[in-house]
């Protein structure tokens, strides 16, 4: 299904990656947390890590509350070479959290919300000094009640996956990079065609991109920063996604592996897991259709 994207050609003023300067010389292990939600006729289980890069004394990932109440799963990256990175990814979940919770999002609150957000993250960091910050973002919530089709939303090079089981385990990347080379456009000079070309809280995006996609019981929906994705082959993600262990165990797995495998960056991934409860079909309802559909299928 194809998606909608914010208009090209907005200019970020935050430096380049290359600006970036290590500052730390250890990662720190990252923490799980695992939680369970009821919903109509299944559960939805959750669970995310996150852990501090070595370029960095402090985490500059964030993301949604282990056991927040509300079906909004958000990660965000504060982007190097910006100002208070730190704050803007925490400012950005938040704002995130206040504008979606409660109701079911759509295409046009989740870009009025990053607009609200883009806005009150450069006010906050203004604040404190006069240079631009700004985080990147993925984030899904299911739009129905079964939880079988979820809206997924980003800005800039944060991603979403999900590991399909029908027939053969496919891994399929649901998001497409914000990125200069991914948007045909030049990057700054002394930036890298795979630097974010949009970002919230420097005036560089003007909404999110937008997808809805089905989720069918047993899948999982990824979410990560590029601190995961750089260094996380789909092979490798496929690997250790199918491990029966539970979520928060492959959260740490992923993150883990990402490190050894060179990553030095500020890493998180929150994974979903759908599961469908099985019922018993009445007698007077019609057989399943011959893709598997139909109720008490958990679709």
């Amino acid at each position: 299904m194809p998606y909608s994207s914010a208009p090209r050609g907005l200019v970020t003023p935050i430096e380049p990656a290359s600006a970036r300067v290590a500052r730390a010389s250890v990662a720190l292990p990252p923490v799980a947390r695992e939680t369970s939600y009821s919903i109509a006729f299944g559960r939805i289980d959750a669970a995310v890590a996150s852990s501090c890069g070595s370029l960095h004394h402090r985490n500059e990932d964030a993301h949604s509350p282990a056991g927040h109440p509300a079906l909004l799963f958000v990660v965000a990256d504060g982007v190097g070479g910006g100002a208070m990175a730190e704050t803007a990814s925490r400012e950005l979940v938040s704002h995130l959290h206040a504008a979606l919770d409660g109701a079911r999002p759509d295409a046009a609150g989740v870009r009025r919300a990053m607009l609200g957000a883009d806005r009150a993250i450069a006010s906050r960091i203004a604040q404190v000094t006069s240079s631009p910050g700004a985080a990147t973002v993925v984030l899904c919530a299911p739009v129905n009640v079964l939880a079988s089709k979820w809206l997924i939303a980003w800005v800039g090079d944060c991603r979403a996956y999900r590991l399909a089981s029908r027939g053969e385990l496919r891994f399929d990347l649901l998001t497409r990079d914000d990125t200069f080379r991914e948007l045909n456009e030049a990057p700054p000079p002394g930036g890298s065609l795979d630097d974010p070309a949009r970002m919230v809280g420097n005036g560089a995006t003007t909404g999110a991109n937008v997808a809805v996609r089905g989720l069918r019981s047993g899948e999982l929906l990824a979410l990560c920063s590029d601190g995961v994705h750089k260094h996380v082959s789909p092979a490798e993600w496929r690997r250790v996604l199918a491990q029966p262990v539970p979520l928060a165990r492959r959260c740490d797995d992923l993150i883990a592996l990402a490190s050894a495998n060179g990553s030095t960056d500020d890493a998180t991934v929150l994974l979903v897991q759908r599961t469908g409860f099985a019922t018993a079909r009445p007698q007077w309802l019609p057989a399943r259709t011959p893709d598997g559909g139909g109720p008490g299928s958990g679709r």
